[in-house]
C-alpha cells in the first residue's frame, strides 16, 4: 500500500463549496473521491493507484459531508485522526446559503420537507464536531467561485499555486488556425526560407533553416518581445487556475519560420524554469519531395501585393 503523501477531509455546509473544492483540488494534481464512508478508507488506500497518477503519493482529497453513508461527524473526525488526514471545512452564514438554494432552486437535503432554514440549522448541529476539529476553515460567504479557487490555490497547490500546462506550437494558416491556441503569433513578418533553394527542402528545426530566419532583424526583437510577454503572462494564467495554456506560431506553410519561433520560444522558456512540449502540426506528415502538405510554401508562393507592409514573397512560407 502506498500512502498519499498529504489526506485531506473536505467537509462543510451544503451550498458552502464542497463541491467546488473537490473540483479545484482535482485540478491541482489530487486524487478527489466524494462521499465515501470512513469505513471503506483504509479499502481505498490499499488499493493500487489509478493509472496516469502523477505519483504514487498522490495527495489525497476525501469529500465527506451528512448524504454520506453511515455520516457520524465525531467517527469522521477521529477517522481522520487516526490516518493523519487534515480536514478542510467550508463554512458559510445561514442568510448567504438560504439565497444560493433559493437561487439555485435546490432543496436543503436535510430539510425537503421543511424551510431551507431548518435543514441549514439541522446541518450545522451534525457537522460542529467536524468544525471544532478543523484544521483549515474557509468562510465563503462573501466568496465567489473564482475567489474560493483562488483561495484553495493559495493554501493547497504546490509551491502555491499550480502551473499549467504549457504547450507551443507551429502551424500552418493555410490549414486553419488550431482549436486550442490561447495566444497567436503571425510569423509571416519574417524573410521567408522557401526562396532559397537549399533551404526550401528542410524545416525550422534543421539549424541551417533556423539560423536564417533568426537572422532576420526583426527575428530577436520580436522574440525577445514574446518571451518578456510570456514570462509575464504565465504566472498570472496561473493564478488564476487556467489548465492549459498554448502559444500558437503561425506561418503560410507552417514549416519554416513558425517551426524556428517555436521552438526559440520553447528553449527561452525551459530556460526561464518552464516546461513546455512542443507540437509542429504541418510536420507530421511531410509530402514526399520535401515540400509543405497541401496548402504550404508552394502552393501559396504566387501571392503577391503588400498588406500591412508584408509582401507576398514574405506571406509564402
Amino acid at each position: 500500500m502506498t500512502q498519499p503523501r498529504r489526506i485531506l477531509l473536505v467537509t462543510g455546509l451544503s451550498g458552502a463549496g464542497r463541491t467546488t473544492a473537490l473540483k479545484t483540488l482535482e485540478d491541482l494534481g489530487w486524487e478527489a473521491v466524494d462521499n465515501l464512508p470512513m469505513g471503506l478508507v483504509e479499502r481505498l488506500l490499499s488499493a493500487a493507484p489509478p493509472e496516469g497518477a502523477p505519483a504514487d503519493d498522490q495527495p489525497l482529497a476525501l469529500g465527506i459531508d451528512t448524504r454520506t453513508r453511515d455520516f457520524d461527524a465525531a467517527g469522521v473526525a477521529r477517522g481522520a485522526a487516526r490516518l493523519g488526514a487534515d480536514i478542510l471545512f467550508l463554512d458559510c452564514a445561514d442568510g448567504a446559503l438560504a439565497r444560493r438554494f433559493s437561487a439555485t432552486r435546490r432543496r436543503h437535503p436535510l430539510g425537503l420537507d421543511r424551510p431551507v432554514a431548518d435543514g441549514i440549522a439541522r446541518e450545522r448541529d451534525l457537522l460542529a464536531p467536524l468544525r471544532a476539529a478543523a484544521s483549515d476553515l474557509i468562510d465563503t460567504s462573501d466568496l465567489s467561485v473564482n475567489a474560493l479557487q483562488a483561495e484553495l490555490r493559495a493554501r493547497f497547490g504546490e509551491g502555491g499555486q499550480a502551473r499549467p500546462t504549457l504547450m507551443v506550437a507551429s502551424f500552418s494558416y493555410g490549414r486553419g488556425l488550431p482549436r486550442h491556441a490561447d495566444l497567436v503569433f503571425d510569423m509571416r513578418f519574417l524573410r521567408n526560407p522557401h526562396w532559397v533553394p537549399a533551404l526550401r527542402p528542410g524545416t525550422g528545426r534543421d539549424a541551417a533553416v533556423a539560423d536564417y530566419v533568426a537572422g532576420d532583424p526583426a527575428f530577436r526583437p520580436a522574440m525577445e518581445g514574446i518571451g518578456a510577454l510570456l514570462t509575464a503572462l504565465l504566472p498570472r494564467y496561473a493564478a488564476e487556475g487556467k489548465s492549459y495554456v498554448t502559444v500558437a506560431f503561425g506561418c503560410t506553410g507552417g514549416r519554416h519560420r513558425s517551426v524556428a519561433s517555436a521552438e526559440w520560444l520553447a528553449e527561452r522558456l525551459r530556460g526561464a524554469g518552464f516546461s513546455p512540449t512542443v507540437s509542429h502540426r504541418e510536420l507530421a506528415g511531410p509530402a514526399a519531395d520535401g515540400r509543405a502538405p497541401a496548402g504550404g510554401d508552394a502552393d501559396l508562393a504566387t501571392s503577391g501585393g503588400t498588406v500591412a507592409g508584408v509582401t507576398g514573397e514574405a506571406m509564402a512560407g
